[in-house]
């Protein structure tokens, strides 16, 4: 099984460590086009007059209270790393606890959960890298331009090569999730996944879509899935391993070709 997760905006910069060798990530075949955006937005954050900087917050959609992410990401090439369990911080990866985990589970969590971003591409969460600031719906100065098309090429002989006989499990964000998607032929191996908060309302049951727990829920049903070493071969054996875990999981009826829809629903939040 592969299970697909967005970045976090959130990142925890390494405090010692070798710099990031875009070569050592998973998908070595990765490396040119790694770089490539990597020298883009260096190239981008190391113009220090003021015009220059307010750019550069524009061109990533930062703050002017962010200025210090624009010098981070002009040191990307010789800054620490560190694994992207630890450099990610955001909710999904605090419910996940990646560093608790004991170490059968961690080393599923290493060989099965990838993170997809706008600068790397994909990483497993054992790839050391470095803190940076670069979302996929950035657009960098040519010849790399929009990331979620200059991805979306460079990804897809390579993803669709290592997912051809696996079970996938889709936890990214829509922004993320147009970076790639799994071939017509091989969907019904792969699986999108929302979480629902349902409570009732005047008798009714209602049921919403609630981000910061989405997210939560999201880490906690990884680790989960971390902690009982699970190994579908199948969508449908994925659902069972859920529901034997506990959770709540509906299937939504979804169009031929495209990847089956899961729901995970949560009374409590």
């Amino acid at each position: 099984m592969l299970i697909l997760l967005p970045p976090s905006e959130g990142k925890t910069a390494a405090a010692a460590g070798d710099p990031v060798d875009p070569a050592t990530l998973w998908l070595p075949e990765l490396a040119k086009a790694r770089t490539r955006v990597l020298t883009r937005l260096v190239a981008l954050c190391k113009r220090t007059s003021e015009r220059s900087i307010a750019d550069s917050l524009a061109t990533l959609g930062l703050s002017a209270g962010q200025r210090a992410e624009i010098a981070r990401n002009a040191e990307l090439p010789t800054a620490p790393a560190a694994p992207a369990a630890r450099v990610y911080t955001g909710v999904l990866y605090e419910a996940l606890g990646a560093d608790t985990l004991a170490p059968a589970a961690r080393e599923w969590l290493d060989r099965t959960a990838v993170v997809f971003s706008g600068l790397w591409g994909v990483v497993r969460l054992g790839d050391r890298i470095p803190a940076y600031r670069c979302s996929v719906g950035v657009t960098l100065p040519a010849p790399v331009g929009g990331l979620t098309a200059y991805w979306k090429k460079a990804l897809r002989p390579a993803l669709d090569a290592a997912t051809a006989d696996t079970v996938v499990l889709d936890l990214r964000s829509g922004a993320y999730a147009a970076m790639w998607s799994p071939p017509a032929g091989t969907a019904q191996r792969a699986a999108s996944l929302r979480v629902l908060h349902e409570r009732v309302v005047g008798g009714v049951p209602k049921r919403s879509v609630v981000s910061h727990f989405n997210k939560a829920t999201k880490g906690r049903l990884v680790r989960a899935l971390a902690e009982d070493g699970a190994a579908p071969g199948s969508v449908d054996e994925l659902v069972t391993a859920l529901r034997d875990l506990k959770f709540t999981v509906e299937e939504t009826p979804g169009a031929a070709g495209r990847p089956r829809a899961l729901d995970v629903v949560v009374a409590e939040l």
